[in-house]
């Protein structure tokens, strides 16, 4: 039977052959397609996954205080008979401890006119670039110089202590004060441990004294000039990791944050800002969070010679920065702010200054200075209870 079949096959072959084209045009319109799928489907896929990209973190560490108010006799004090020059008698105590930080900031409230210019006290200061250098010397590397008494001593004393915060510029970030418009608009960026930062300051005015017409770029003022302040903080927040604003502002010897004060702080957080640090009522202030922003609303005093208890106790703070990179996410935040207080000694004859860390305080220096403190602390903490106090 196998060969009565062959010829059979062979036509049918020779028939195939003569058609071939048709049948593969037929052939492939009843390709069912869910078949070839199926067997795709079938067949193990290894998924391609991209790795999670490590975050870099960087820290910094922030160390701030209040006003440097040289009247006569820290100067004197300090050595200005002999100009053998000793502040750190007056300071080092303090210093011990921010000398600690990445960053240190306080502010200038005197100008650094010079001895050359002629020292001078309440209520027109002027005072010894000496106290820069030491100051320096303890690693501050941030420090204002917009103050009510900027213009005490009119603007060759500005720009004798421009031309010296400049010649410094390797070592200190001097803002508040400028010899030209190109100086003033310039808004410089520094770098620490891998985060970037710029500092802007501006003070309310300068008890009644003006800059001379067209040179009011000597001094940051913001009376009249908000929007400028604003803006600039606004700018900043668009070049930099981190914004710090030092605001000289506020109710002298209030211990109140006053409505302006509460106002700018929440204009200056929406622009960018990140840390604000107050001073000029020569008393501290609570401490609060305005959105993102930490804001110290008034330092008080880290030296000067004036009497009153509540002129004597000045506040530190610190901060942490910390900068998380993820791929192209960057978040930067200020953590675990801080605060605690110090004490200005002075003896009877306005002699022995020395600044003192309430830690290392006792009765003989400042009679009842426990209870003291816990009042100082209640006011560090009136507005936000979260401030830690102590420390540092």
């Amino acid at each position: 039977m196998k060969n009565a079949f062959l010829p059979l096959m062979t036509a049918l072959s020779i028939g195939i052959a003569g058609c071939s084209t048709a049948q593969s045009v037929e052939t492939e319109s009843r390709f069912d397609p869910s078949e070839a799928q199926l067997t795709a489907a079938e067949e193990p896929v290894t998924p391609v996954t991209t790795p999670e990209p490590e975050p870099e973190v960087y820290e910094a560490s922030f160390f701030f205080t209040g006003d440097a108010l040289l009247h006569g006799a820290v100067y004197w004090d300090a050595g200005y008979e002999t100009r053998n020059w000793n502040f750190g008698k007056q300071l080092d105590l303090f210093n011990d401890i921010a000398e600690k930080y990445d960053l240190q900031y306080y502010n200038q409230e005197t100008i650094l006119g010079g001895v050359e210019l002629g020292l001078s006290h309440y209520p027109t200061f002027n005072s010894p670039q000496e106290f820069g250098d030491y100051m320096l010397s303890r690693g501050y590397n941030l420090v204002s110089t917009a103050t009510n008494h900027t213009l005490d001593r009119g603007e060759v004393a500005v720009l004798n202590s421009y031309n010296y915060w400049k010649s410094k510029s390797d070592q200190i970030l001097m803002a508040g004060t400028y010899d030209s418009w190109e100086a003033q608009q310039e808004i410089p960026v520094r770098e620490i441990n891998g985060i970037t930062y710029t500092m802007i300051n501006y003070t309310y005015g300068m008890n009644g004294l003006l800059a001379p017409e067209g040179r009011e770029y000597l001094v940051n003022c913001y009376d009249g000039r908000k929007d400028e302040l604003v803006e600039k903080v606004r700018q900043a927040n668009e070049m930099v990791d981190v914004v710090i604003v030092a605001m000289h502002w506020g109710t002298e010897y209030s211990m109140e944050a006053n409505d302006e004060q509460r106002e700018l702080a929440q204009r200056l957080s929406e622009a960018g800002a990140d840390i604000i640090v107050g001073n000029h009522p020569h008393v501290i202030q609570p401490i609060e969070w305005v959105n993102n922003t930490i804001v110290y609303y008034a330092m008080g005093n880290l030296i000067s010679a004036q009497f009153n208890l509540e002129n004597k106790i000045g506040m530190y703070g610190t901060v942490r920065i910390v900068k998380t990179v993820t791929g192209d996410d960057v978040k930067v935040e200020i953590l675990e702010p801080r605060a605690d207080l110090s004490y200005t000694f002075m003896d009877g004859n306005n002699k022995n200054i020395k600044v003192y860390p309430f830690s290392e305080l006792n009765d003989s220096i400042l009679p009842g200075y426990e209870e003291i403190y816990e009042r100082f602390k209640a006011k560090i903490n009136e507005y936000d209870d979260s401030i830690i106090v102590g420390g540092i």
